[in-house]
């Protein structure tokens, strides 16, 4: 299986990545129909998605991962997903918005 940078490229433009310092503004920061996901394994980056995402069955299954491993408890405020930010990136790169 081939890697597709441009796709990834575009990913990472189309996805709002934000590491605002006070939890006010990061609730400012969300638009309406979006919401946010904190990804990665040992330091957590912050990403801003549709929430067309949700009707995604590749996102759901990573849904249901992050539910197995978190719970619903989510301290820093967004879903915590599971998964390196490069395999995030690739996923929903190949996921209509």
């Amino acid at each position: 299986m081939g890697f597709r940078l441009p796709a990834i490229a575009n990913a990472k433009r189309s996805l709002t990545r934000s590491l605002s310092a006070s939890k006010s503004s990061k609730s400012l920061d969300i638009p309406k129909g979006y919401f946010v996901v904190y990804v990665g394994e040992s330091q957590k980056k912050r990403f801003v998605i549709p929430l067309s995402y949700l009707n995604e069955p590749m996102f759901q299954d990573l849904l249901s991962q992050a539910e197995e491993e978190f719970g619903y408890d989510h301290p820093m405020g967004g879903i915590t997903i599971p998964c390196s930010e490069h395999s995030f990136l690739e996923l929903t790169s190949r996921l209509s918005v």
